[in-house]
């Protein structure tokens, strides 16, 4: 543990990190190549495209992510009506083309990449945006259904959120070749 990481801080992380571990390895790979793209962390084109179908989606999900600034300087302060709309609309435009894209199966890791990408302060917009974007009808409607069954009561009815930043941001990591470890 670093010294400027506390207890806490590291059961956090490794709660995170726990989380993540549990989702399908297709989501794990959206959810690092969406940081990748959505955070500028790498060459997203180079390290993700298998093939020029892929290419084509992470040339749209970068289109798509120009929006984030906008969307993390708009995040609403409080519940007024008057800031909603600004924010609201582009997040869930960008929310809908992430589900759409059939990696995200559940509102779990819609909140898991998006706290990362906008930050904690978009917790309490989440279970709004995500109900908007599954809901819209450019999904399967067993996709709508699965994505809307996904969303808990206690998520979509919380009284309060935590304000505490993600410590986890998965990325890539390259395979080792266990035969090349030394003894």
């Amino acid at each position: 543990m670093g010294a400027r990481m506390k207890p806490a801080e590291g059961a956090m992380t490794l709660s995170e990190m726990k989380e993540f571990a549990g989702f399908p390895a297709a989501t794990q790979r959206y959810v690092r190549r969406s940081l990748d793209v959505g955070l500028d962390r790498e060459d997203a084109m180079a390290r993700w495209s298998r093939d020029i179908v892929e290419a084509a989606s992470i040339r749209a999900q970068a289109r798509m992510y120009d929006r984030l600034p906008e969307v993390r300087a708009l995040v609403p302060d409080d519940s007024g009506l008057d800031a909603i709309e600004p924010f609201l609309a582009p997040l869930v435009t960008v929310s809908a083309f992430d589900l759409g894209q059939g990696r995200l199966t559940s509102f779990q890791a819609y909140r898991f990449l998006y706290e990362r990408l906008v930050g904690a302060e978009v917790r309490p917009w989440l279970p709004a945006a995500f109900c908007a974007a599954a809901a819209l009808p450019h999904l399967h409607p067993e996709l709508r259904r699965q994505l809307l069954q996904s969303i808990s009561e206690a998520a979509a009815t919380a009284a309060g959120w935590s304000n505490r930043q993600p410590s986890f941001y998965p990325a890539w990591v390259e395979k080792v070749d266990s035969a090349a470890l030394p003894n």
